[in-house]
Protein backbone atom coordinates (compact mmCIF):
# COMPACT_ATOMS: atom_id res chain seq x y z
CA UNK A 1 0.00 0.00 0.00
CA UNK A 2 1.32 3.76 -1.01
CA UNK A 3 -1.00 5.41 1.83
CA UNK A 4 -3.21 5.27 4.17
CA UNK A 5 -5.53 8.43 5.51
CA UNK A 6 -7.56 8.17 8.42
CA UNK A 7 -10.71 10.08 6.49
CA UNK A 8 -14.31 8.97 7.99
CA UNK A 9 -14.84 7.17 4.55
CA UNK A 10 -18.27 5.74 5.60
CA UNK A 11 -19.76 5.27 1.53
CA UNK A 12 -18.13 3.57 -1.20
CA UNK A 13 -15.64 5.80 -3.23
CA UNK A 14 -16.37 6.96 -6.66
CA UNK A 15 -13.83 8.87 -9.09
CA UNK A 16 -14.22 11.45 -11.13
CA UNK A 17 -12.42 11.60 -14.74
CA UNK A 18 -9.48 13.72 -13.33
CA UNK A 19 -8.88 11.38 -10.69
CA UNK A 20 -10.33 13.29 -7.66
CA UNK A 21 -12.22 11.16 -5.51
CA UNK A 22 -16.04 11.65 -3.70
CA UNK A 23 -17.37 9.91 -0.77
CA UNK A 24 -19.61 10.38 2.47
CA UNK A 25 -18.34 10.69 5.82
CA UNK A 26 -19.59 9.47 8.94
CA UNK A 27 -19.15 13.02 10.27
CA UNK A 28 -22.34 13.90 8.21
CA UNK A 29 -20.18 15.39 5.14
CA UNK A 30 -19.79 14.97 1.49
CA UNK A 31 -15.81 14.74 0.71
CA UNK A 32 -14.00 15.68 -2.31
CA UNK A 33 -10.40 15.27 -2.35
CA UNK A 34 -8.15 15.05 -5.11
CA UNK A 35 -6.26 11.63 -5.94
CA UNK A 36 -3.93 12.01 -3.57
CA UNK A 37 -6.31 12.02 -0.68
CA UNK A 38 -6.02 16.08 0.43
CA UNK A 39 -9.44 17.09 0.84
CA UNK A 40 -10.46 20.12 -1.56
CA UNK A 41 -14.03 20.41 0.31
CA UNK A 42 -17.05 18.98 2.05
CA UNK A 43 -20.58 19.82 2.11
CA UNK A 44 -22.39 19.46 5.26
CA UNK A 45 -25.64 17.02 5.31
CA UNK A 46 -27.82 15.94 8.43
CA UNK A 47 -26.91 12.89 8.64
CA UNK A 48 -24.25 10.27 7.20
CA UNK A 49 -24.85 7.59 4.34
CA UNK A 50 -23.82 4.57 2.83
CA UNK A 51 -24.45 5.66 -0.71
CA UNK A 52 -22.22 6.20 -3.52
CA UNK A 53 -21.72 9.55 -4.54
CA UNK A 54 -22.41 9.32 -8.62
CA UNK A 55 -20.18 11.87 -10.53
CA UNK A 56 -22.21 12.89 -13.55
CA UNK A 57 -20.30 13.50 -16.84
CA UNK A 58 -20.46 17.11 -16.56
CA UNK A 59 -19.03 17.12 -13.37
CA UNK A 60 -22.10 17.43 -10.89
CA UNK A 61 -22.24 15.14 -7.95
CA UNK A 62 -25.08 13.72 -6.69
CA UNK A 63 -25.82 12.10 -3.52
CA UNK A 64 -28.17 10.65 -1.06
CA UNK A 65 -28.23 10.41 2.72
CA UNK A 66 -29.98 8.91 5.51
CA UNK A 67 -31.42 12.22 5.87
CA UNK A 68 -34.38 11.33 3.45
CA UNK A 69 -32.52 13.75 0.71
CA UNK A 70 -31.11 13.66 -2.24
CA UNK A 71 -28.28 16.21 -3.01
CA UNK A 72 -26.73 17.87 -6.18
CA UNK A 73 -23.98 19.67 -5.83
CA UNK A 74 -21.15 21.54 -8.85
CA UNK A 75 -17.91 20.68 -8.87
CA UNK A 76 -17.07 23.10 -6.38
CA UNK A 77 -18.92 21.52 -3.63
CA UNK A 78 -21.85 24.17 -3.54
CA UNK A 79 -25.32 23.16 -3.59
CA UNK A 80 -27.32 23.08 -6.70
CA UNK A 81 -30.51 21.37 -5.39
CA UNK A 82 -31.81 19.24 -2.38
CA UNK A 83 -35.16 17.07 -2.79
CA UNK A 84 -36.69 15.24 0.38
CA UNK A 85 -37.65 11.82 -0.15
CA UNK A 86 -39.60 9.14 1.71
CA UNK A 87 -37.06 7.21 3.71
CA UNK A 88 -33.64 6.84 3.99
CA UNK A 89 -31.02 5.99 1.01
CA UNK A 90 -29.09 3.60 0.95
CA UNK A 91 -28.86 2.17 -2.76
CA UNK A 92 -25.94 4.03 -4.74
CA UNK A 93 -29.03 6.05 -7.71
CA UNK A 94 -28.50 5.35 -11.01
CA UNK A 95 -27.77 8.12 -13.80
CA UNK A 96 -29.34 8.01 -16.88
CA UNK A 97 -28.68 9.08 -20.39
CA UNK A 98 -30.56 11.99 -20.58
CA UNK A 99 -29.23 13.24 -16.98
CA UNK A 100 -32.10 12.25 -14.52
CA UNK A 101 -31.20 9.78 -11.58
CA UNK A 102 -33.27 7.06 -10.58
CA UNK A 103 -33.09 6.93 -6.31
CA UNK A 104 -34.36 4.09 -4.30
CA UNK A 105 -35.03 4.42 -0.65
CA UNK A 106 -35.60 2.26 2.25
CA UNK A 107 -39.62 3.38 2.55
CA UNK A 108 -39.76 1.50 -0.58
CA UNK A 109 -40.29 4.02 -3.38
CA UNK A 110 -38.59 4.42 -6.35
CA UNK A 111 -38.19 7.74 -7.60
CA UNK A 112 -36.82 9.32 -11.22
CA UNK A 113 -35.32 12.82 -10.67
CA UNK A 114 -34.89 15.44 -13.54
CA UNK A 115 -31.04 16.69 -14.02
CA UNK A 116 -32.99 20.45 -11.75
CA UNK A 117 -34.12 18.12 -9.39
CA UNK A 118 -37.58 17.65 -10.21
CA UNK A 119 -39.75 14.35 -9.52
CA UNK A 120 -40.90 12.95 -12.40
CA UNK A 121 -42.58 10.03 -11.17
CA UNK A 122 -42.42 7.22 -8.25
CA UNK A 123 -43.19 3.42 -7.78
CA UNK A 124 -44.16 1.96 -4.49
CA UNK A 125 -42.67 -1.06 -4.17
CA UNK A 126 -44.24 -1.68 -1.04
CA UNK A 127 -40.76 -3.23 0.53
CA UNK A 128 -37.27 -1.49 1.38
CA UNK A 129 -34.84 -1.17 -1.40
CA UNK A 130 -31.30 -1.31 -0.42
CA UNK A 131 -30.08 -2.60 -4.13
CA UNK A 132 -29.02 0.05 -6.39
CA UNK A 133 -31.02 0.46 -9.35
CA UNK A 134 -29.08 -0.43 -12.83
CA UNK A 135 -30.18 0.86 -16.18
CA UNK A 136 -30.13 -1.13 -19.23
CA UNK A 137 -29.56 0.33 -23.08
CA UNK A 138 -33.21 0.28 -23.78
CA UNK A 139 -33.92 2.31 -20.43
CA UNK A 140 -35.46 -0.68 -18.34
CA UNK A 141 -34.65 0.15 -14.74
CA UNK A 142 -33.39 -3.33 -12.54
CA UNK A 143 -33.19 -3.46 -8.84
CA UNK A 144 -33.90 -6.11 -5.91
CA UNK A 145 -35.92 -5.53 -2.62
CA UNK A 146 -36.40 -6.56 0.69
CA UNK A 147 -40.10 -8.38 -0.61
CA UNK A 148 -37.30 -10.99 -2.46
CA UNK A 149 -37.59 -9.88 -5.85
CA UNK A 150 -36.04 -8.21 -8.54
CA UNK A 151 -38.16 -5.51 -10.79
CA UNK A 152 -37.63 -4.17 -13.96
CA UNK A 153 -39.85 -1.11 -14.29
CA UNK A 154 -39.76 0.98 -17.90
CA UNK A 155 -38.65 4.20 -18.53
CA UNK A 156 -41.13 5.73 -17.08
CA UNK A 157 -41.59 3.91 -14.55
CA UNK A 158 -44.23 1.31 -14.87
CA UNK A 159 -43.45 -2.39 -13.65
CA UNK A 160 -42.56 -4.73 -16.90
CA UNK A 161 -41.83 -7.52 -14.32
CA UNK A 162 -40.82 -8.82 -11.33
CA UNK A 163 -39.21 -12.51 -10.52
CA UNK A 164 -39.29 -14.29 -7.15
CA UNK A 165 -36.52 -15.32 -5.47
CA UNK A 166 -35.85 -17.82 -2.11
CA UNK A 167 -35.12 -14.26 0.03
CA UNK A 168 -34.21 -11.11 0.63
CA UNK A 169 -32.28 -9.16 -2.56
CA UNK A 170 -29.59 -6.67 -1.19
CA UNK A 171 -27.31 -7.60 -4.47
CA UNK A 172 -27.46 -4.70 -6.83
CA UNK A 173 -27.77 -6.29 -10.19
CA UNK A 174 -25.14 -6.40 -12.98
CA UNK A 175 -25.97 -6.70 -16.88
CA UNK A 176 -24.14 -8.13 -19.34
CA UNK A 177 -23.79 -7.33 -22.90
CA UNK A 178 -26.78 -8.87 -24.36
CA UNK A 179 -28.76 -7.37 -21.91
CA UNK A 180 -29.41 -10.10 -19.15
CA UNK A 181 -29.23 -9.33 -15.51
CA UNK A 182 -27.42 -11.07 -12.83
CA UNK A 183 -27.54 -10.62 -8.81
CA UNK A 184 -27.57 -12.44 -5.65
CA UNK A 185 -30.12 -13.61 -2.61
CA UNK A 186 -30.21 -14.69 0.78
CA UNK A 187 -31.71 -17.63 -0.48
CA UNK A 188 -27.94 -18.68 -1.08
CA UNK A 189 -27.76 -18.30 -4.70
CA UNK A 190 -26.78 -16.32 -7.46
CA UNK A 191 -29.17 -15.82 -10.49
CA UNK A 192 -29.43 -14.58 -14.04
CA UNK A 193 -32.55 -13.88 -15.69
CA UNK A 194 -32.97 -12.47 -19.60
CA UNK A 195 -34.32 -9.13 -20.05
CA UNK A 196 -37.92 -10.19 -19.92
CA UNK A 197 -37.47 -11.46 -16.22
CA UNK A 198 -37.33 -15.23 -17.49
CA UNK A 199 -34.73 -17.48 -15.53
CA UNK A 200 -31.81 -18.82 -17.36
CA UNK A 201 -29.96 -20.62 -14.64
CA UNK A 202 -29.00 -20.30 -11.03
CA UNK A 203 -25.93 -21.21 -9.26
CA UNK A 204 -25.66 -22.10 -5.41
CA UNK A 205 -23.39 -21.11 -2.78
CA UNK A 206 -22.99 -22.19 0.65
CA UNK A 207 -24.11 -19.12 2.71
CA UNK A 208 -25.85 -16.15 1.26
CA UNK A 209 -25.14 -13.43 -1.73
CA UNK A 210 -25.62 -9.98 -0.67
CA UNK A 211 -22.77 -8.78 -2.73
CA UNK A 212 -22.94 -7.14 -6.44
CA UNK A 213 -21.35 -9.01 -9.23
CA UNK A 214 -19.53 -8.00 -11.82
CA UNK A 215 -19.31 -8.87 -15.94
CA UNK A 216 -16.38 -9.04 -17.04
CA UNK A 217 -13.99 -8.56 -19.79
CA UNK A 218 -14.49 -12.27 -21.01
CA UNK A 219 -17.99 -12.41 -19.89
CA UNK A 220 -17.52 -13.86 -16.64
CA UNK A 221 -20.02 -13.32 -13.73
CA UNK A 222 -17.74 -12.84 -10.94
CA UNK A 223 -19.51 -12.36 -6.87
CA UNK A 224 -18.33 -13.19 -3.58
CA UNK A 225 -21.25 -14.73 -0.58
CA UNK A 226 -20.44 -14.72 2.74
CA UNK A 227 -19.70 -18.26 2.27
CA UNK A 228 -15.96 -17.02 1.86
CA UNK A 229 -15.66 -17.97 -1.72
CA UNK A 230 -15.63 -15.42 -4.94
CA UNK A 231 -17.76 -17.53 -7.68
CA UNK A 232 -16.73 -17.21 -11.62
CA UNK A 233 -19.38 -18.46 -14.15
CA UNK A 234 -19.62 -17.77 -17.40
CA UNK A 235 -23.16 -16.40 -18.97
CA UNK A 236 -24.38 -19.50 -19.86
CA UNK A 237 -24.36 -20.81 -16.58
CA UNK A 238 -20.99 -23.05 -16.46
CA UNK A 239 -18.67 -22.19 -13.31
CA UNK A 240 -15.15 -21.39 -14.48
CA UNK A 241 -13.32 -21.19 -11.07
CA UNK A 242 -13.85 -20.74 -7.47
CA UNK A 243 -11.20 -19.00 -4.94
CA UNK A 244 -11.61 -19.45 -1.53
CA UNK A 245 -10.75 -16.45 0.39
CA UNK A 246 -12.11 -17.88 3.68
CA UNK A 247 -13.56 -14.99 5.36
CA UNK A 248 -17.21 -13.38 4.31
CA UNK A 249 -17.24 -11.44 1.13
CA UNK A 250 -20.08 -8.87 1.02
CA UNK A 251 -18.09 -6.26 -1.40
CA UNK A 252 -18.41 -6.35 -5.34
CA UNK A 253 -15.45 -6.73 -7.02
CA UNK A 254 -13.35 -5.46 -9.66
CA UNK A 255 -11.38 -6.38 -12.88
CA UNK A 256 -8.34 -4.59 -13.79
CA UNK A 257 -7.36 -4.33 -17.48
CA UNK A 258 -4.52 -7.16 -17.28
CA UNK A 259 -8.02 -9.74 -15.90
CA UNK A 260 -6.73 -9.51 -12.28
CA UNK A 261 -9.77 -9.69 -9.97
CA UNK A 262 -9.45 -7.40 -6.35
CA UNK A 263 -12.09 -7.93 -3.82
CA UNK A 264 -12.53 -7.40 0.23
CA UNK A 265 -13.23 -9.69 2.60
CA UNK A 266 -15.34 -8.81 5.93
CA UNK A 267 -11.95 -9.97 7.56
CA UNK A 268 -9.98 -7.03 6.18
CA UNK A 269 -8.01 -8.64 3.55
CA UNK A 270 -7.64 -7.15 0.01
CA UNK A 271 -7.45 -10.22 -2.36
CA UNK A 272 -5.58 -10.33 -6.05
CA UNK A 273 -6.85 -12.81 -8.23
CA UNK A 274 -5.68 -14.29 -11.25
CA UNK A 275 -7.76 -15.01 -14.48
CA UNK A 276 -7.74 -18.59 -13.61
CA UNK A 277 -9.00 -18.05 -9.95
CA UNK A 278 -5.35 -18.32 -8.64
CA UNK A 279 -4.05 -16.08 -5.96
CA UNK A 280 -1.77 -13.01 -7.10
CA UNK A 281 -1.02 -11.21 -3.79
CA UNK A 282 -3.04 -10.24 -0.57
CA UNK A 283 -3.00 -7.23 1.43
CA UNK A 284 -4.19 -8.02 5.63
CA UNK A 285 -5.44 -4.70 6.99
CA UNK A 286 -7.16 -6.06 10.16
CA UNK A 287 -10.17 -4.46 9.07
CA UNK A 288 -13.50 -4.98 7.55
CA UNK A 289 -13.81 -4.10 4.29
CA UNK A 290 -17.38 -4.16 3.11
CA UNK A 291 -17.07 -1.94 0.28
CA UNK A 292 -15.69 -2.28 -3.87
CA UNK A 293 -12.56 -1.06 -5.05
CA UNK A 294 -12.30 2.05 -6.71
CA UNK A 295 -10.18 2.18 -9.54
CA UNK A 296 -8.91 5.48 -11.23
CA UNK A 297 -8.65 5.59 -15.37
CA UNK A 298 -4.86 6.23 -14.18
CA UNK A 299 -4.09 2.89 -12.75
CA UNK A 300 -4.86 3.91 -8.71
CA UNK A 301 -6.58 1.55 -6.51
CA UNK A 302 -8.34 3.31 -3.63
CA UNK A 303 -10.32 1.00 -0.81
CA UNK A 304 -11.56 1.86 2.50
CA UNK A 305 -11.56 -0.27 5.82
CA UNK A 306 -13.51 -0.23 9.25
CA UNK A 307 -13.01 3.05 10.81
CA UNK A 308 -12.96 5.08 7.49
CA UNK A 309 -9.92 5.06 6.39
CA UNK A 310 -9.11 5.50 2.74
CA UNK A 311 -6.28 2.96 1.69
CA UNK A 312 -3.98 3.35 -1.70
CA UNK A 313 -2.45 1.72 -4.17
CA UNK A 314 -0.80 3.43 -6.62
CA UNK A 315 0.56 2.89 -10.39
CA UNK A 316 -1.52 -0.04 -10.77
CA UNK A 317 -3.94 -0.94 -13.91
CA UNK A 318 -7.29 0.46 -14.55
CA UNK A 319 -10.39 -0.79 -15.14
CA UNK A 320 -10.98 -3.56 -17.68
CA UNK A 321 -12.92 -2.90 -20.60
CA UNK A 322 -16.45 -4.91 -20.19
CA UNK A 323 -20.10 -4.92 -19.96
CA UNK A 324 -19.84 -3.96 -15.80
CA UNK A 325 -16.27 -4.43 -14.39
CA UNK A 326 -17.09 -2.67 -11.57
CA UNK A 327 -19.64 -1.58 -8.96
CA UNK A 328 -22.26 0.70 -10.99
CA UNK A 329 -19.86 0.18 -14.30
CA UNK A 330 -18.03 3.11 -14.16
CA UNK A 331 -15.66 4.74 -11.96
CA UNK A 332 -17.61 7.76 -11.24
CA UNK A 333 -20.67 5.23 -10.45
CA UNK A 334 -23.73 5.81 -13.35
CA UNK A 335 -25.06 2.53 -12.93
CA UNK A 336 -26.10 2.35 -16.49
CA UNK A 337 -24.81 0.76 -19.76
CA UNK A 338 -22.62 2.81 -21.83
CA UNK A 339 -23.17 4.15 -24.76
CA UNK A 340 -20.64 3.08 -27.92
CA UNK A 341 -19.04 6.41 -27.32
CA UNK A 342 -18.66 6.45 -23.96
CA UNK A 343 -17.16 3.27 -24.06
CA UNK A 344 -15.05 4.40 -26.47
CA UNK A 345 -13.98 7.30 -24.51
CA UNK A 346 -13.40 5.66 -21.64
CA UNK A 347 -11.06 3.06 -23.49
CA UNK A 348 -8.91 5.90 -24.64
CA UNK A 349 -9.02 7.73 -20.89
CA UNK A 350 -7.48 4.20 -19.61
CA UNK A 351 -4.81 3.17 -22.21
CA UNK A 352 -1.69 4.87 -21.02
CA UNK A 353 -2.28 3.49 -17.65
CA UNK A 354 -2.78 -0.15 -19.31
CA UNK A 355 0.76 -0.14 -20.80
CA UNK A 356 2.13 2.09 -18.52
CA UNK A 357 5.00 0.41 -15.97
CA UNK A 358 3.68 -1.34 -13.07
CA UNK A 359 4.92 0.00 -9.34
CA UNK A 360 6.69 -3.20 -7.67
CA UNK A 361 4.06 -4.99 -5.90
CA UNK A 362 5.33 -8.24 -5.76
CA UNK A 363 3.32 -11.55 -5.87
CA UNK A 364 2.81 -14.10 -2.73
CA UNK A 365 5.29 -17.00 -2.86
CA UNK A 366 3.74 -19.73 -4.93
CA UNK A 367 1.71 -21.96 -2.38
CA UNK A 368 1.55 -25.81 -2.81
CA UNK A 369 -2.13 -26.17 -3.11
CA UNK A 370 -3.44 -23.02 -4.16
CA UNK A 371 -6.84 -21.91 -2.49
CA UNK A 372 -9.11 -23.05 -5.17
CA UNK A 373 -11.93 -24.73 -4.67
CA UNK A 374 -14.75 -26.60 -7.01
CA UNK A 375 -16.99 -24.56 -8.51
CA UNK A 376 -20.81 -23.73 -7.90
CA UNK A 377 -22.84 -26.58 -9.86
CA UNK A 378 -25.51 -24.25 -11.58
CA UNK A 379 -29.16 -25.72 -11.53
CA UNK A 380 -31.46 -26.62 -14.76
CA UNK A 381 -32.56 -23.90 -16.60
CA UNK A 382 -36.49 -23.37 -15.42
CA UNK A 383 -38.87 -21.41 -17.63
CA UNK A 384 -40.38 -18.23 -16.81
CA UNK A 385 -40.74 -17.08 -13.28
CA UNK A 386 -43.25 -14.23 -13.27
CA UNK A 387 -43.88 -12.68 -11.12
CA UNK A 388 -29.78 -3.37 4.02
CA UNK A 389 -23.63 0.51 8.36
CA UNK A 390 -22.16 1.26 10.95
CA UNK A 391 -19.94 4.66 11.22
CA UNK A 392 -17.15 2.71 13.00
CA UNK A 393 -13.63 3.28 14.83
CA UNK A 394 -10.46 4.67 13.88
CA UNK A 395 -8.05 1.88 11.55
CA UNK A 396 -4.42 1.36 11.58
CA UNK A 397 -2.13 1.03 8.82
CA UNK A 398 -2.23 -2.07 6.81
CA UNK A 399 0.87 -4.58 6.13
CA UNK A 400 0.94 -5.88 2.72
CA UNK A 401 1.71 -9.70 1.58
CA UNK A 402 5.18 -9.59 0.53
CA UNK A 403 5.06 -6.20 -0.82
CA UNK A 404 7.48 -3.39 -0.19
CA UNK A 405 7.86 -1.50 3.13
CA UNK A 406 6.39 1.73 3.68
CA UNK A 407 8.71 4.73 3.22
CA UNK A 408 8.08 6.28 6.74
CA UNK A 409 7.44 3.89 9.72
CA UNK A 410 3.95 3.08 11.22
CA UNK A 411 2.99 1.60 14.48
CA UNK A 412 1.88 -2.15 14.29
CA UNK A 413 -2.20 -2.21 14.46
CA UNK A 414 -3.44 -2.26 17.93
CA UNK A 415 -4.57 -5.65 19.51
CA UNK A 416 -8.45 -6.21 18.50
CA UNK A 417 -10.98 -6.21 21.45
CA UNK A 418 -11.97 -8.92 22.74
CA UNK A 419 -15.84 -10.24 23.00
CA UNK A 420 -15.90 -9.49 26.91
CA UNK A 421 -14.23 -6.38 26.63
CA UNK A 422 -16.77 -5.41 23.77
CA UNK A 423 -19.66 -6.35 26.06
CA UNK A 424 -18.03 -4.31 28.64
CA UNK A 425 -17.62 -1.19 26.59
CA UNK A 426 -21.16 -1.79 25.39
CA UNK A 427 -22.57 -2.13 29.50
CA UNK A 428 -20.87 1.16 30.05
CA UNK A 429 -22.22 3.18 27.53
CA UNK A 430 -26.01 1.84 28.00
CA UNK A 431 -28.92 4.13 28.21
CA UNK A 432 -32.09 3.96 29.41
CA UNK A 433 -35.67 5.08 27.72
CA UNK A 434 -39.38 4.25 27.78
CA UNK A 435 -38.35 1.63 30.29
CA UNK A 436 -36.16 -0.23 28.09
CA UNK A 437 -32.47 -0.72 28.40
CA UNK A 438 -30.25 0.06 25.15
CA UNK A 439 -26.67 -0.62 24.27
CA UNK A 440 -24.54 0.54 21.32
CA UNK A 441 -25.14 -1.24 18.06
CA UNK A 442 -21.33 -1.35 17.19
CA UNK A 443 -19.96 -2.98 20.69
CA UNK A 444 -23.05 -5.48 20.97
CA UNK A 445 -22.79 -7.25 17.77
CA UNK A 446 -19.18 -7.38 17.81
CA UNK A 447 -19.55 -9.49 21.53
CA UNK A 448 -21.27 -11.43 19.67
CA UNK A 449 -19.59 -12.13 16.30
CA UNK A 450 -22.70 -10.32 14.47
CA UNK A 451 -21.82 -8.50 10.84
CA UNK A 452 -24.36 -5.33 10.77
CA UNK A 453 -25.24 -5.73 6.75
CA UNK A 454 -27.34 -2.43 7.02
CA UNK A 455 -28.21 0.25 8.93
CA UNK A 456 -30.82 2.41 8.67
CA UNK A 457 -31.82 5.40 11.57
CA UNK A 458 -34.69 2.57 12.63
CA UNK A 459 -33.06 -0.56 12.15
CA UNK A 460 -30.64 -2.49 11.61
CA UNK A 461 -29.80 -5.69 9.64
CA UNK A 462 -27.48 -8.51 11.43
CA UNK A 463 -26.88 -11.73 9.84
CA UNK A 464 -27.12 -14.85 11.70
CA UNK A 465 -26.95 -18.50 10.82
CA UNK A 466 -30.25 -18.79 9.76
CA UNK A 467 -30.22 -15.58 7.37
CA UNK A 468 -30.89 -11.92 7.59
CA UNK A 469 -32.34 -10.59 11.52
CA UNK A 470 -34.02 -6.80 12.16
CA UNK A 471 -33.30 -5.21 14.79
CA UNK A 472 -35.01 -1.73 15.94
CA UNK A 473 -32.20 1.11 16.30
CA UNK A 474 -32.61 4.22 18.10
CA UNK A 475 -30.00 6.87 17.78
CA UNK A 476 -28.18 8.60 20.50
CA UNK A 477 -25.72 11.37 20.25
CA UNK A 478 -25.82 9.96 16.40
CA UNK A 479 -24.79 6.46 18.05
CA UNK A 480 -27.15 3.49 17.03
CA UNK A 481 -28.37 1.21 19.96
CA UNK A 482 -30.37 -1.22 19.85
CA UNK A 483 -32.39 -2.73 22.78
CA UNK A 484 -31.48 -4.98 25.02
CA UNK A 485 -34.10 -7.19 24.90
CA UNK A 486 -34.39 -7.42 21.40
CA UNK A 487 -30.48 -9.18 21.45
CA UNK A 488 -32.36 -12.30 22.97
CA UNK A 489 -34.61 -12.27 20.26
CA UNK A 490 -31.25 -13.91 17.87
CA UNK A 491 -32.30 -17.07 16.66
CA UNK A 492 -30.11 -20.01 18.94
CA UNK A 493 -29.71 -17.20 21.51
CA UNK A 494 -30.24 -18.34 25.32
CA UNK A 495 -30.39 -15.33 28.08
CA UNK A 496 -29.09 -15.63 31.78
CA UNK A 497 -29.41 -12.95 34.49
CA UNK A 498 -26.80 -13.00 36.57
CA UNK A 499 -26.79 -11.73 40.44
CA UNK A 500 -23.53 -13.20 42.26
CA UNK A 501 -20.94 -12.16 42.58
CA UNK A 502 -22.08 -9.19 40.30
CA UNK A 503 -24.96 -8.26 38.30
CA UNK A 504 -25.66 -8.92 34.70
CA UNK A 505 -26.55 -10.48 31.55
CA UNK A 506 -25.07 -13.64 29.91
CA UNK A 507 -26.06 -14.25 26.59
CA UNK A 508 -25.01 -17.50 24.30
CA UNK A 509 -25.67 -18.06 20.87
CA UNK A 510 -23.47 -19.93 17.95
CA UNK A 511 -20.93 -21.19 20.26
CA UNK A 512 -19.75 -17.51 22.02
CA UNK A 513 -20.61 -16.93 25.60
CA UNK A 514 -20.58 -13.37 26.88
CA UNK A 515 -21.43 -11.35 29.62
CA UNK A 516 -22.38 -7.68 29.55
CA UNK A 517 -22.02 -6.60 33.06
CA UNK A 518 -25.32 -4.18 33.92
CA UNK A 519 -27.22 -3.29 37.04
CA UNK A 520 -30.38 -3.12 36.11
CA UNK A 521 -31.96 -2.57 39.39
CA UNK A 522 -29.82 0.59 39.00
CA UNK A 523 -30.35 1.15 35.78
CA UNK A 524 -34.44 0.36 35.78
CA UNK A 525 -35.19 0.66 39.56
CA UNK A 526 -38.38 -0.18 40.73
CA UNK A 527 -41.26 2.00 42.25
CA UNK A 528 -44.00 0.85 43.57
CA UNK A 529 -47.46 3.40 42.76
CA UNK A 530 -49.90 3.85 45.77
CA UNK A 531 -52.90 1.90 45.58
CA UNK A 532 -56.07 3.78 45.26
CA UNK A 533 -54.45 7.68 45.08
CA UNK A 534 -58.05 9.06 44.00
CA UNK A 535 -59.58 7.53 47.18
CA UNK A 536 -56.74 6.80 49.79
CA UNK A 537 -55.99 10.24 51.82
CA UNK A 538 -52.82 11.35 53.77
CA UNK A 539 -53.21 10.56 57.32
CA UNK A 540 -53.21 14.09 58.69
CA UNK A 541 -56.45 14.70 56.27
CA UNK A 542 -58.54 12.31 57.83
CA UNK A 543 -60.99 13.79 60.22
Amino acid sequence: MDWLKELRVLSGVSVADNGDLVFMGSDNRIHRTDSRGVELWNFATSDMGRSSPVITPQGMVIAGSYDDHVYALDAAGKQLWKVKLDGDIFATPALRADGSVIVATAAGTVYALSAQGQTLWSYKVGAGVFSSPAVAADGTIYFGAQNNRMHALTPDGQLKWSFAAGSLVFSSPAIDRSGNIYFGSSDRKIYALDPAGNLRWTAKTSLFVNASPIVTSDDLVVVGSYDGKVYAINTTGEPEWTYTAGTGIAAPAAQLSDGTIVVGDLGGTLHAIGKAGQPLWTIKTGKKIDTGVAVSDQGNLYFTTEGGGLNAILKQRPLAEGPWTTFRGVPAGWGRVLTPQEAQARTQARRAAATAALAALPSNRPQTTPPVSSSPTPSTPTGTSSSRPVAPAPASPAPVTQAPAPQTPVAPPAPAATPEQLAARAAAAARVADGRVFVPLREAAGALGLNVSSLTNRSATVQVVAGPHDLTVRTFNRIPYVPLAALSTLPGTTVQLLSKPATGIRLSRAGRTVTFPLNLPKLLPFVAPAEYPSVLQPTASRP
